[in-house]
């Protein structure tokens, strides 16, 4: 599957918890009930997912071959509860984004 069918796929398992697939920022996007960014598509495949710094998950999701902190800026500047998964990984975006949509914001 393309990284959009896989992203699409992972919106519509988290749909019975009130997930909702948006954009943000010109990209796809799933947001919680209250309507905000838990995990993103990016332009090249990747998904970005909202961890949370010093977590078991965000640890194992930059242990995956090609992950880091995500810097949208590109200048060095990185969102360190952000983790940028590339799609090679797409087997793992769903514990990701439920792991994502269960930490506090």
């Amino acid at each position: 599957m393309s990284a959009e069918e896989d992203f699409r796929q992972v919106g519509a398992e988290l749909a019975d918890l009130g997930v909702r697939i948006s954009g943000m920022m010109g990209n796809p996007a799933l947001k919680d009930q209250a309507g905000k960014v838990f995990a993103s598509l990016q332009r090249d495949g990747a998904m970005v997912f909202r961890l949370v710094r010093d977590t078991p998950e965000h640890a194992a999701a930059l242990r995956l071959a090609g992950a880091y902190l995500f810097d949208p800026s590109g200048q060095g500047r990185v969102m360190r509860d952000w983790v940028v998964v590339p799609h090679s990984s797409a087997g793992k975006w769903t514990d990701l984004a439920e792991a994502a949509l269960s930490r506090p914001r």
